[in-house]
């Protein structure tokens, strides 16, 4: 999902047979044919060790070709399909955390969504309509991608400013591939920083991925902010991230991208297998392991 919408989330590859031009599925088809749907990554405390939150990602469940993912449904989607398929991933990951909740977790939701379709969103009207009623909702995380805060800094203000406004923390999502300047944070009202995933890989013994992780978990302290490491796929970066005093993870080591319904089973599992009160389950417990 990176450089892309959360819920609008492009990730290399694609599940299914691979359709020809003529078999192209369109997201107002998915929208209309409710092929569309929210898989959930667990973002994880490096800290406490525990489930922390979620990445919601898009998919499409076609009948006939499986489960799609965003590179195979994003590429030449108009502003307009965008904007549709913005809305039903903050409306739908604002719906899913009622459930999320009952299952005994209370998770912050992210959704990852491009700078210019955000200004086209209907933001208050979503919290209106969709939020949730729960007080101890922590809120929704909106992340945006670096290079496009680098394009258009003004836009990136005026967006971030109208998420707080409505109770949305920002995210800067691939941090350390679209080099803002750090005067240019001041400006950013931002919860967290999220490392690039080319340089979390072999940031235990890539010296300049290591310097570049360290640079930005700093930076993002010295901001009041916090760090995400996403991409982890290996033991021996993980265990250097939390060295470095990274603050939460997500990775294929911790739990890949999952349905929604298969989130909450290995929620509700571990609620059961643990004995009141309990506390939140380890990242391995998450993953299932």
């Amino acid at each position: 999902m990176r450089s892309q919408p959360t819920g609008t989330s492009a990730e290399p590859g694609a599940g299914g047979p691979r359709p020809g031009a003529a078999g192209k599925v369109g997201v107002a088809e998915a929208l209309r044919e409710t092929w569309l749907e929210l898989w959930y990554q667990p973002i994880i405390d490096l800290r406490r060790k525990c489930l922390a939150g979620a990445e919601a990602l898009a998919r499409i469940r076609h009948p006939q070709l499986g489960v799609l993912l965003p590179g195979r449904f994003l590429p030449g989607l108009d502003d307009d399909g965008h904007v549709d398929l913005a809305v039903y991933a903050i409306a739908s990951a604002l719906e899913d955390w009622a459930a999320f909740r009952a299952a005994g977790f209370n998770l912050r939701l992210a959704v990852n969504i491009p700078v210019h379709v955000l200004g086209r969103v209907p933001i208050a009207a979503l919290m209106a309509e969709h939020r949730p009623d729960g007080a101890d909702w922590p809120g929704l995380t909106v992340e945006i991608p670096e290079d496009q805060i680098v394009r258009d800094v003004a836009q990136a203000q005026t967006v971030a400013a109208a998420l707080q406004a409505n109770g949305i923390a920002l995210s800067i999502d691939d941090f350390g591939a679209g080099y803002v300047a750090p005067s240019t944070l001041c400006g950013l009202s931002f919860a967290a920083l999220k490392l690039n995933h080319s340089f979390v890989k072999d940031c235990a013994t890539d010296a300049t991925n290591a310097a570049i992780c360290q640079t930005a978990i700093d930076l993002a302290h010295r901001f009041g902010s916090v760090a995400v490491a996403e991409g982890i796929e290996s033991l021996a970066d993980l265990q250097a991230l939390q060295i470095m005093g990274c603050d939460f993870g997500q990775g294929v080591l911790l739990a890949p991208p999952m349905p929604k319904d298969r989130f909450l089973v290995l929620l509700r599992q571990r609620v059961a297998r643990s004995p009141p009160p309990a506390a939140m389950p380890s990242a391995a417990a998450v993953a299932g392991g």
